[in-house]
């Protein structure tokens, strides 16, 4: 493994997701179920509509930003699969990311490679860029934003941050752990922030993140929310969503503003899905849900989201990774795709894990995909096979769900605590005098 080098393992990525878009078009051309997601159609023809002047939101079912649709107008002028060659580009840049953010915390180069590799050689991710899924870009820009904050570069963090929420409204949930992140100790001005390193010592890891620990009081840092480098993001990022936001609502009027942003707040699906609300949406599609219904599902989500940032905000990543699985199991709409919000996480926190790939690790990636699996079977019967089990897909959905809590817990437990930075030298020297 430490003979492959980082550009042949980029290079044989890079041939290998080319292959799979050209066999992709022939699969198309020649087989009955299409390779191409359903949701490329719809970006290609929303793009269309936007390079003709015309209003993406035309296209039924487009419920994305323009700022989507404008990225794809070479669909209709250059090639049809312009968008799979721009999201799989960004797929190779998430496996970029991944190392650099390794690299800066001192993670050896054999793990960086193995973490990288989680990412570029997963089946599950390398097709959803292939078959045209835009979520890709999402991850390429929360690593790159996470890249910014690390080396405390807040102004280009909040630029970023504003943008990727107007593209895609879920990582609004990082707000607030960003907010205590900032800690006003350490995002001094003219001063880089001093990484927490990378070490094999797991029990001296273990003594220091106690000691951090014990000196980061989440609450504190919640009522002194008012500082320089907080305020400070707030602002530019809230300036920037509200400036992309504008601009397009001044172009495409509340069409846009219902579509791309507010329909996802009070969004139902009476298709069959992972979620486990799927089934009460379903027998009361046809009465209309109060908007209270709608949001509802919110409360069991905000509630955890709550508890794991006040937790563990001082480790950004691991924290941007839990808050994120908790969401996608708890949302009241689950796709396969939602997955890759947190696998281009999961190679980020492993390096700080004790957990043995023999046999813990194993039996939890055999137990999540089997959960999804069972869940699958039931779905192709209701599908495919016309046979009404959505009951027992709502359980299998229950199932689904109590395997996501259940592996999260354990990757908790074994996780190594470790903040993002340390506080300075000197800061720590006064806190002992007040002691």
């Amino acid at each position: 493994m430490n003979s492959l080098k980082p550009g042949s393992i980029f290079l044989i990525s890079a041939i290998f997701r080319v292959g799979l878009i050209l066999y992709g078009e022939w699969q198309d051309a020649h087989m009955e179920v299409r390779y191409t997601d359903v949701d490329y159609i719809v970006f290609s023809d929303a793009a269309s509509l936007m390079a003709s002047g015309q209003s993406p939101y035309k296209r039924t079912t487009y419920r994305y930003s323009p700022l989507l649709a404008f990225l794809l107008i070479p669909n209709s002028f250059f090639s049809p699969s312009w968008g799979k060659f721009l999201f799989s580009a960004s797929d190779l840049f998430v496996g970029l990311f991944i190392r650099i953010i390794l690299k800066q915390r001192k993670v050896p180069d054999h793990l960086c490679t193995y973490s990288m590799l989680i990412w570029l050689f997963n089946p599950f991710t390398f097709t959803i860029g292939t078959r045209g899924n835009c979520e890709p870009i999402v991850c390429a820009m929360i690593l790159w934003i996470i890249i910014c904050l690390i080396n405390g570069n807040v102004i280009q963090a909040a630029c970023w941050y504003g943008l990727i929420v107007h593209f895609r409204i879920y990582p609004i949930i990082y707000a607030l752990p960003i907010i205590l992140f900032l800690d006003p100790h350490i995002f001094q001005s003219n001063v880089k922030p001093l990484l927490c390193e990378w070490t094999s010592d797991q029990g001296k890891t273990r003594q220091i993140n106690s000691e951090v620990t014990d000196q980061f009081d989440a609450w504190t840092a919640f009522k002194s929310i008012f500082t320089r480098s907080r305020i400070l993001f707030g602002l530019v990022s809230g300036s920037v969503f509200l400036l992309c936001t504008g601009f397009f609502f001044r172009l495409y009027g509340w069409e846009f503003l219902h579509e791309a942003l507010l329909y996802h707040l009070t969004r139902t699906d009476p298709r069959h899905n992972f979620s486990i609300y799927f089934y009460h949406i379903y027998l009361n599609y046809e009465r209309d849900l109060s908007v209270l219904e709608k949001l509802i599902s919110f409360l069991p989500q905000f509630i955890v989201q709550m508890v794991l940032v006040f937790c563990f905000a001082k480790d950004l990543v691991f924290c941007f990774f839990v808050q994120t699985v908790a969401f996608v199991a708890f949302n009241k709409v689950i796709t396969a795709q939602y997955f890759v919000w947190f696998f281009c996480l999961l190679p980020l926190i492993l390096p700080w894990t004790n957990m043995k790939l023999k046999w813990k690790g194993l039996s939890c990636i055999f137990l999540w995909m089997g959960a999804q699996t069972h869940w699958l079977l039931w779905g192709y019967l209701l599908e495919f096979k016309g046979k009404n089990v959505f009951l027992q897909l709502w359980m299998a959905g229950l199932l689904f769900l109590a395997a996501n809590t259940f592996i999260l817990i354990l990757l908790i437990r074994h996780h190594n605590y470790t903040p993002v930075f340390r506080q300075p030298t000197g800061l720590k020297t006064t806190r002992k005098k007040h002691e």
